[in-house]
This record gives C-alpha cells, structure tokens and sequence, in this order.
C-alpha cells in the first residue's frame, strides 16, 4: 500500500521544526540537526549523525533517543485518543494482499538505488536497512539471518552502548542543557506522531471510498516495531475484529527510511 509513505513522511515534521526550534534556542545548526533527528526516534541514526555533528551531545541525545522509544507506549495511546474519533478508530482497511520474495527483494534494491542516489550521504544507513530485508528474504542465508537476530546484534549492542557511556562525563550530562535536548526530543517526538495521525484524517478526505483509519499514521515514527504495535490494540478497543498489525507496518518501515533519508539530507546540506 504505496500510499502510507505519505504517513512516514508526515511523520519527519516533527524532526524539522525541532531543528529550526534548537536553533533559536542558541544551538548551533549542526547541533539541532542532531537533536532534531530524536524526533524520529530512531536511536541508531541519532548516534550516527551526533558522531559526526555534535559529538559533545552524544551521550545527551543517545539517552533522549532511547528514552522516546521506551516512552512510545504511553505517549502515543494519549496522542491517538486526543486526535481521533471513536467512528474512525473503526475505519476497517481494505486487506492487503499477499506479496511474493521476488517483490520484496525488488522493493529493497529500488528502494536502495533511489536512496542513494537522490542522497548519498543516507548510503550507509538505507544500505544496512535494506541490507536486513535482503538476507531475509533471499531464503540462502539462514544461518546470516539467524547470526544478525541473535549473536551479532547482543555483541554490536553491548559495544554500542559501552562505547556511548564513556562520553557520558558528569560535568556535560548532569546539566541544563542535557534537560532541554531531553525535552526537546520528546516534543519533537510527540509532534511526529501527530502529524501523522493528521495526514491520514487529511487523506481521508481526498479518498472517502478507501479510508485510512487515523490510529496507524502514529506508527510513521522509527521506532521499529514499537510504533506499529500501538494501533492495533486501540483499534480492536473500538471494534474487536478490525485487525490493523500490517497496515501499521507501512507507516512504520517508510518512517525508518524516511529519517534515515532526513539524516543524510543534513549531512550534505551542513557537512
């Protein structure tokens, strides 16, 4: 369903105006890119472009990144209730239909080319992204697939995070303004997940025949998969055999893509 790369994109908002919002708050303009990027939520592209940009908020933005992943399901729930009606969290989607390896394979390599081209810089973030997909999908690398699910990312996470708490020195991070990245990024955060929800009530109104139910434009965000996993429960509240995990997804896997393309559109613009 192409059409939820809109959700995903509507979901970077809250990215750009925390940028231009740390910005006038005496940051520099590399440093609020790398603040900005936590509106994603992606934790992994918020250590990449803070290594590069801010390295001295790397500690700040890393513990503000991962604390809006943990904060998804509480934050969310409050956002999809405040925006959305009863009668549209019962919107019922048209099924999806079933999608061959071949095609997604495809769709990982187009996807991929189109990236880097259009942005280099992102290379290195959509390329391990789509990196994933492929060895899945491919059905000659199980024992890869196996190794990265298990082995390979327990040991990465443990050097990942080892390697960011040494930055963590008392003087920098028990500071103002390590609260106000914090508070920054749960801002930009929750304003992501209202704008997708937005964009689908908007979509809604130029397609009134194949509605989108307004609870999955809160999975835009990169939490991958925590953001796809709210909607379902809220919509099956409402409405016991409205089934929603996969429409989710879409959202959920274009909002990856999309702040990991934002990331490196700040790399070119400001590197």
């Amino acid at each position: 369903m192409p059409r939820t790369l809109l959700l995903g994109a509507a979901d970077q908002a809250g990215l750009f105006i925390t940028f231009f919002s740390s910005t006038l708050l005496g940051a520099t303009t590399k440093q609020a890119a790398a603040i900005g990027i936590i509106g994603g939520a992606d934790g992994p592209t918020a250590i990449f472009l803070s290594k590069k940009f801010a390295p001295e908020l790397l500690g700040a933005i890393a513990v503000a990144a991962y604390s809006d992943m943990s904060l998804v399901p509480l934050i969310q729930p409050l956002i999809m209730r405040l925006l959305t009606t009863a009668k549209e969290r019962k919107i019922r989607m048209i099924s999806l239909r079933k999608v061959s390896k071949l095609a997604k394979l495809i769709f990982s390599t187009m996807v991929m080319i189109v990236c880097v081209l259009l942005v280099p810089d992102a290379s290195a973030l959509i390329s391990m992204l789509m990196l994933g997909n492929s060895l899945r999908e491919c059905a000659v690398t199980e024992r890869l697939v196996k190794s990265a699910q298990n082995e390979t990312i327990n040991v990465l996470t443990i050097f990942l995070g080892t390697s960011v708490g040494i930055t963590m020195r008392d003087d920098s991070f028990l500071a103002p303004s390590t609260l106000k990245i914090i508070l920054l990024g749960v801002i930009a955060f929750c304003i992501s997940t209202a704008s997708g929800v937005i964009m689908a009530k908007v979509m809604n109104v130029f397609s009134p025949k194949n509605p989108v139910n307004p609870l999955i434009g809160s999975a835009g965000v990169s939490a991958v998969p925590m953001a796809a996993r709210g909607p379902p429960p809220r919509g099956q509240r409402y409405d016991r055999g409205n089934y929603l995990p996969m429409h989710a997804t879409g959202p959920n896997v274009a909002g990856a893509i999309g702040t990991a393309v934002a990331a490196g559109y700040f790399i070119s613009a400001l590197g």
